[in-house]
C-alpha cells in the first residue's frame, strides 16, 4: 500500500510559528526530506524530532526523484520541507510533486508560514489582488525588462530579493515605476530585528543606504498597483491642450507631451493628435 507525501510548512524565523499539525507530522513520518539538513536540525532538536533526515535540493532534485517516489510506493510516509516556510514557494519540490500526482501518490500539504503572505499581510498595501513572482533575475538587463513587463500591472506584484541585491533592484525599481509608487520593504520576518517599512522608493533607497547592516536579511518587496487614473477628467484635459500643443509642436511630441500631463496612453494621445 502507497505511503503518503507530507508538504511540511516551517517557520521562516520564530521557532514558535510551526503549527502542531506540523510537529506530529514530522514526527511520525518515516523520511524527511529537506534542503539543508544541518539547518533543519536545529528545528529537529528544539522540538525532538527524531526522524531520519535526508538531503534534498535544487541540485540533487532530478536524481532524487524516481527513487524517493519508489519509496513511498512501497509504503514509506515522507514529509519534504524546506529552510524556512512552505516549499516549493521559491524552493525545491514541484518535480517530487509533480511526479506524485501522476502516479497516484496522495500529497498532504501541512499549512503553515510564509514569508510573502506574511508581508502582504503587515504591508498596508493592497492586498485584495496580488502576484508572487519570486526571485527577481541577477543580472541587471534581465532584471529592467522583467521589471517593465509588470509596470502597469492593476495588482500587487511581490518578489523576494537577496541581501547582495537589494540596493541595485531598489534602485532598477525607481528608474521603472517612478519615484511616487509605494512600495514595502520587509525583511527578518518573524526575528527580533524584524523590520517592515512602507513608503515610497527614493525614502527606502536613504533607509538602505544610511547603515550596511539595513541590507542584511532576506528581503521580500511588494510593489502597489499604479495610481488609476480618472479617464473622464482625463480626456477632458486632452481635449483642452491638445491643440495648444500640436501648433508649438509636431504631433509626436505633443502626444508625449499629453501623456505625461493627462496619465493617458501616448500611442493614444498621438492618434488624438494626428485625427486633428
Amino acid at each position: 500500500m502507497s505511503g503518503l507525501l507530507y508538504i511540511v510548512a516551517t517557520p521562516i524565523g520564530n521557532l514558535n510559528d510551526i503549527t502542531f499539525r506540523a510537529v506530529e507530522t514530522l514526527k511520525g513520518a518515516e523520511l524527511v526530506l529537506a534542503e539543508d539538513t544541518r539547518h533543519s536540525k536545529k528545528l529537529f532538536d528544539h522540538y525532538e524530532i527524531k526522524s531520519p533526515l535526508r538531503a534534498f535540493h535544487e541540485h540533487n532534485e532530478n536524481e532524487k526523484v524516481n527513487g524517493i517516489i519508489s519509496e513511498i510506493k512501497s509504503g514509506k510516509s515522507v514529509a519534504l520541507i524546506s529552510d524556512a516556510g512552505t516549499p516549493l514557494i521559491s524552493d525545491p519540490g514541484y518535480k517530487l510533486v509533480s511526479e506524485a500526482k501522476k502516479t497516484g501518490i496522495t500529497v498532504v500539504p501541512i499549512p503553515g508560514p510564509n514569508a510573502a503572505i506574511t508581508a502582504l499581510s503587515s504591508s498596508g498595501i493592497a492586498s485584495n489582488s496580488f502576484t508572487f513572482f519570486g526571485f527577481l533575475p541577477s543580472k541587471q538587463t534581465l532584471r529592467i525588462k522583467l521589471l517593465k513587463t509588470k509596470r502597469n500591472l492593476d495588482e500587487t506584484i511581490i518578489f523576494y530579493e537577496s541581501p547582495k541585491r537589494i540596493l541595485a533592484t531598489i534602485r532598477d525599481m525607481t528608474d521603472v515605476f517612478g519615484r511616487d509608487r509605494r512600495v514595502c520593504l520587509a525583511k527578518e520576518l518573524t526575528k527580533s530585528f524584524e523590520t517592515i517599512l512602507t513608503d515610497n522608493l527614493p525614502t527606502l533607497m536613504d533607509y538602505l543606504e544610511s547603515d550596511p547592516s539595513h541590507q542584511k536579511g532576506e528581503f521580500v518587496i511588494l510593489v502597489s498597483p499604479p495610481d488609476k487614473i480618472d479617464h473622464e477628467f482625463a480626456e477632458n484635459e486632452l481635449e483642452k491642450i491638445l491643440p495648444i500643443l500640436c501648433d508649438e509642436m509636431g504631433a509626436s511630441k505633443a502626444a508625449k507631451l499629453a501623456s505625461k500631463i493627462t496619465g493617458l496612453d501616448k500611442k493614444y494621445c498621438y492618434k488624438r493628435a494626428i485625427s486633428l
